[in-house]
């Protein structure tokens, strides 16, 4: 089948695992819909998943917030068409008083880009300090993840063992689950699995258990 297809069944599935999140009692959940490198992609293919974008806001936005879905955009929209940019914006303008969970969707994102744009927000904000001086803790204002915990589970469907970019200061400590479901099929039974494998992990965080 073409490609565009695939995206089409992945983005179908979002409602699901979300309303499936809320019944665990997941409070956010964060998916990765396009990144910084995405745009190397055929034309065809870009523009498909930008169409796609436009749909699910006009299509779902009403079930979000009728949901309590808090919705939220990490990434450089600015390159975005601006319908898609005013979409956006209304989206997470009209969701941002939703408390039930917070689904935040990464769209033009890239861990490097979000590291880099952290410290020149920085920069620009502390023009006369010392960068030697700056600490994590500063840094974690800038991204664009300041209003979110870091995630506790990060799972790769699909069959591939790599982060793509994908959250590279946040996911430090974060537990890593790699599975080759497709993630066109990466139903609520997919995403028990992977929390039963996470509960067996111990997390320690660099400390050695006594």
């Amino acid at each position: 089948m073409l490609r565009s297809m695939g995206h089409a069944k992945g983005a179908s599935i979002v409602r699901g695992l979300v309303e499936h999140c809320t019944k665990l009692g997941i409070q956010y959940l964060t998916l990765f819909a396009f990144s910084t490198e995405n745009w190397n992609r055929p034309r065809d293919e870009v523009s498909t998943i930008m169409e796609l974008f436009i749909k699910y806001l006009e299509k779902e936005l009403k079930n979000l917030s009728k949901s309590g879905v808090r919705f939220k955009v990490i990434g450089d929209i600015s390159s975005f068409d601006k319908v898609l940019q005013e979409r956006i914006i209304y989206a997470v303008s009209s969701t941002s008083q939703n408390t039930k969970i917070v689904l935040t969707i990464a769209a033009n994102y890239g861990g490097r880009w979000d590291v880099i744009n952290a410290f020149q927000r920085w920069l620009q904000n502390n023009s006369s300090s010392d960068a030697s001086l700056l600490s994590q803790e500063q840094i974690q204002k800038y991204l664009s993840t300041y209003e979110l915990p870091d995630p506790d589970l990060l799972i790769r469907t699909g069959g591939e063992q790599r982060i793509s970019n994908f959250l590279l200061w946040q996911i430090a400590y974060s537990e890593l689950y790699f599975t080759d479901t497709l993630w066109p099929d990466f139903n609520n039974e997919q995403l028990d699995i992977a929390i039963s494998w996470f509960k067996l992990r111990k997390r320690r965080f660099g400390i050695i258990e006594n």
